[in-house]
């Protein structure tokens, strides 16, 4: 039996509730089946869409004056890793008893420590909220000391910090359901950053990549296997090009040389990489396996998926 964390992308969740249950109703199919072979799995899952949802909604009520203050944007994230868990947990509870399987899931609402020194503190650079006129925002910055930069000409957006995560508060108590074969649902959206705070912590207005924060779950965790889903079905260079070559294995210093000729994109294939290559790293044996949920068991026989090894 292997135990494998999968990073669920935004295209195995949806952009609204309605569309979300409906999704991840097929999302949690090739998850049973993986789990029904026997695998040991924990899910970690992205929340662009969610979280951006609900700090819109309140920026949106905050500005029409029905609330005083916003909502802060840790307490937005812990909102969304509820609201797609419960998603999340409906669906492969219903799977489960489709496919005669008895093991329960559970969603821990999780916090990811995060360096305060962290260099990303000092350039942020991850747009959330809606947009505003320049005045609007210049406006927003002073009175709530917001960073706030123009997105592409398409208007002024608040910007915060995305810091690597350092470790996975939790990871205790995700270890013992895990010891006790339950299906953890964990790190939604990178996890709430925090740092520390005296006995606690305090969370800080960042958004920690969901790619790293599942391969440093991974890690804690000392999985087998690190499956970080995306919509196509493996990793390619020139991609979208006339001369795209398909890579069905690839090893960390292969990476390394491709990332440095510029092959993949920031924001989208770049991290996934690294992260895989981060995990793949740490003990001889692991692999990472980046490719699309569908063909999540073919994935793990190297029959899809681009395989990220030592």
């Amino acid at each position: 039996m292997s135990k494998i964390v999968i990073a669920l992308g935004g295209n195995a969740l949806g952009n609204q509730p309605s569309e979300q249950i409906r999704l991840v109703g097929e999302t949690v199919k090739p998850i049973v089946e993986l789990i029904k072979q026997g695998h040991q799995v924990i899910i970690s899952h992205g929340n662009g869409p969610q979280v951006g949802m609900i700090n819109n909604a309140f920026e949106a009520a905050r500005k029409s004056g029905v609330l005083q203050h916003g909502m802060p944007f840790p307490e937005c994230g812990a909102m969304s890793q509820g609201y797609i868990g419960y998603h999340l947990q409906n669906a492969l509870a219903k799977e489960l008893v489709n496919q005669n399987l008895c093991q329960k899931c559970v969603t821990i609402i999780s916090q990811v420590e995060v360096d305060p020194n962290d260099i990303a503190f000092q350039t942020p650079t991850k747009p959330i909220g809606p947009f505003y006129t320049q005045s609007e925002a210049e406006a927003i910055a002073q009175a709530t000391g917001y960073i706030m930069k123009d997105d592409s000409n398409r208007g002024f957006r608040r910007v915060i910090a995305s810091p690597k995560p350092i470790d996975v508060i939790e990871i205790d108590t995700i270890k013992c359901l895990v010891e006790n074969n339950v299906i953890v649902i964990t790190v939604g959206g990178g996890g709430i950053p925090v740092v520390k705070d005296g006995n606690g912590y305090i969370g800080v207005p960042a958004v920690i990549d969901k790619d790293f924060a599942s391969q440093k779950l991974a890690d804690l965790l000392d999985a087998d296997y690190l499956f970080i889903l995306t919509a196509v079905e493996c990793v390619s260079l020139n991609f979208g090009k006339p001369n795209q070559v398909d890579l069905r294995e690839l090893t960390v210093d292969d990476a390394k040389t491709y990332i440095r000729d510029g092959h993949f994109a920031k924001g989208s294939m770049l991290p996934k990489v690294e992260a895989a290559m981060n995990f793949a790293s740490g003990k001889l044996g692991r692999v990472a396996l980046i490719g699309a949920l569908e063909k999540a068991t073919l994935a793990l026989e190297g029959k899809s998926g681009t395989r990220v090894i030592l």
